[in-house]
């Protein structure tokens, strides 16, 4: 039966679809973050230079968020269940058939079309599920689905690296497309939930049910053009910071430290960032572009060892990466109400995908023409700065002081642009020491 509650529950099974998100965006981000582990194996196996083998991941990536528009549009339609299910066993399929390749355009088929399309089923409709249950803590529980990717990574980074030494990079995706296969009984868990302005009747046409009528909204294209430039350098650690920590002689282990350490920060500050967001103390526009900064200069840390050793700056990238997730998704139903963020979202994807089409490859490039990785991290932290400049043109993201007004309660979910609560700011009166709450800024 589908409930039918006055509005989301904020709670209840909302806190059972968050656990299943975090494991879908483990079974997905997480897994695809460890795979550079085994590009190394793979250029050695079949002879290729870095820039081929990097196709692997980056169309593994550009295609989970490329047809993740498709998955929305699907769940509209059919519901977040059985199209998050049918991926699950589609990324698995997309393993298995690599385990078997003669060849990287195997592994292109394998990894890069089948699990990536499998992956696109299931991310976007059980984020933007998850978005449809809460209200008031909606960020805090996006963070917490989102620490998923970090949690994955610490534990399947080792774990990768141990089933390569024992079992080669064949036997190692076998095992990777049995733990794949998890995702399906995680679609299960994924309740339907109708909500109040939700349309009565699934959306007609191709055009409408993948939302492509958002781009219409000028907020909504300036968040989309910053989201592109951020996805083109934002994926780049994913693939090549293992291979960056290989090319600094810190071994198999010590390179599957450096990414667990990225994955334990990047973790734990998308739960504080998002418990910081729903406080309502700063317009998530202007910590959404606050925190890609950081981001771009923590790319850069590791680009250039700033700090001391790669494992500080490592985890300086980790902390800020993962304060900047959860405030994407986090800001889209301010954006376009819950009716449209289950489309929204996969379309954030796909926007992600094309920025993340080339980053990777482009990385490749830089490291066989330059010898290392240190001019592809400068390159991907140009990339993320670029973005979160372009954010800054989104409503309230720069500070403006006009007169005070009473904070706003909930967040309404009409798609008016983040009413959320400012911090007034005290203005010492002329007549002496005491302040004045007059204005906010």
């Amino acid at each position: 039966m589908t409930p039918k509650p006055a509005g989301p529950p904020d709670g209840g099974w909302g806190w059972m679809v968050a656990a299943t998100a975090f494991a879908v965006n483990g079974l997905s981000y997480g897994l695809l973050r460890s795979l550079g582990l085994a590009l190394p194996d793979l250029a050695e196996h079949f002879d290729r230079s870095a820039q081929e083998t990097a196709w692997v991941s980056a169309l593994a990536l550009a295609v989970q968020q490329a047809a993740s528009p498709v998955g929305s549009a699907l769940s509209t339609r059919w519901g977040a269940r059985p199209v998050v299910m049918v991926g699950g066993v589609l990324a698995s399929l997309g393993f298995v058939f690599s385990a078997f390749a003669r060849s990287l355009v195997h592994l292109y088929l394998g990894l890069g079309l089948l699990a990536g399309s499998g992956w696109a089923l299931a991310f976007a409709p059980a984020l933007g599920t998850l978005s449809r249950y809460f209200s008031r803590r909606r960020v805090l529980a996006v963070g917490l689905a989102l620490t998923g990717n970090g949690a994955s990574s610490l534990l399947l980074a080792p774990a990768l690296q141990f089933l390569l030494d024992t079992f080669g990079w064949r036997g190692a995706l076998l095992l990777l497309g049995a733990i794949t296969l998890h995702l399906t009984p995680c679609g299960a868990l994924l309740r339907p939930l109708t909500l109040p302005g939700d349309p009565p009747a699934p959306p007609r046409g191709p055009l409408a049910a993948l939302g492509l009528g958002l781009f219409t909204h000028r907020a909504f294209s300036v968040f989309a053009l910053g989201t592109v430039l951020v996805g083109a350098g934002y994926f780049v650690p994913y693939v090549h910071l293992a291979p960056h920590a290989l090319d600094r002689g810190l071994g198999g282990y010590g390179a599957a430290l450096v990414v667990a350490v990225a994955a334990v920060g990047d973790a734990g500050a998308r739960l504080v960032c998002g418990w910081l967001a729903d406080q309502g103390w700063v317009p998530l526009p202007r910590l959404l572009a606050v925190f890609g900064a950081l981001t771009g200069l923590g790319l850069l840390a590791v680009g250039l060892d700033w700090g001391g050793p790669l494992l500080a700056a490592a985890g300086a990238y980790g902390l800020s990466a993962g304060s900047y997730a959860p405030l994407v998704f986090g800001v889209l139903p301010g954006l376009v109400g819950l009716g449209g963020v289950v489309q929204a979202t996969g379309l954030v994807m796909m926007l992600m995908s094309l920025g993340g089409l080339l980053g990777p490859p482009l990385s490749g490039f830089l490291r066989d023409e330059t010898g290392d990785f240190t001019a592809s991290f400068l390159m991907c932290s140009s990339f993320v700065l670029s973005g979160s400049f372009i954010y800054m043109g989104l409503p309230r993201a720069l500070p403006s002081c006009r007169p005070a007004s009473p904070p706003a309660t909930p967040p309404p979910e009409m798609g008016e642009l983040l009413p959320v609560p400012v911090p007034q700011v005290a203005l010492l009166s002329p007549g002496g020491p005491h302040s004045t709450l007059d204005t906010t800024c």
